[in-house]
């Protein structure tokens, strides 16, 4: 995958700033979720923007309300998680060195419900392969599949992925003020 980012020159034309695989992409040692950093604003984006790669200074994960993340999610298969535990694999340790490079994600995470979380923002992402499962708090589950799209609106969720492939999903995160 090719992340390909357009900018200014300093009279003002349009130029390639960058062309090349996204410089920050962190695997879960354990159950294998990937998540790829492509951008990111901490507060309402300006134009012309910064030449500077946001995605190389370390950032919460989550934006505060005005800021934006625009991520690629690879949902490894479950079993996979399985097979790094039969394997020995730590996976409290795992999730620490993950975590420990999104400031801010392991803070929202419920350890008594695995993966259930909630944000203070609005995500917009559509499933580009695979298949992934998205539940709710209450229960109720839906299957996502390559071109659905979904937006979550600040709610408690969690995502599963049962099948035996990855599913990979574009999602932009906005942060967002909760009344």
């Amino acid at each position: 995958m090719a992340r390909v980012v357009t900018g200014h020159d300093s009279s003002g034309k349009s130029v390639f700033l960058s062309d090349g695989e996204p410089p920050h992409q962190i695997t879960h040692g354990g159950n294998g979720l990937r998540l790829d950093a492509i951008w990111a604003t901490d507060d309402i984006p300006v134009v012309p923007a910064p030449v500077k790669d946001p995605t190389l200074s370390r950032r919460q994960y989550f934006p505060d309300a005005g800021g934006t993340r625009f991520i690629m999610v690879h949902f490894a298969p479950e079993s996979k998680a399985l097979e790094a535990a039969a394997q020995g694999v730590d996976m409290n340790a795992a999730s620490q060195e993950f975590f420990a490079n999104f400031p801010g994600l392991a803070d929202l995470m419920e350890p008594e419900h695995a993966g259930m979380h909630t944000s203070q923002t609005v995500d917009y992402g559509v499933i580009l392969s695979g298949e992934v499962d998205l539940e709710l708090d209450d229960g109720k589950v839906r299957r996502l599949r390559p071109g659905d799209c979904f937006i979550q609106n600040g709610t408690r969720h969690a995502w599963r992925n049962p099948g035996n492939v990855e599913c990979v999903a574009a999602v932009v995160v906005v942060g967002a003020h909760r009344k």
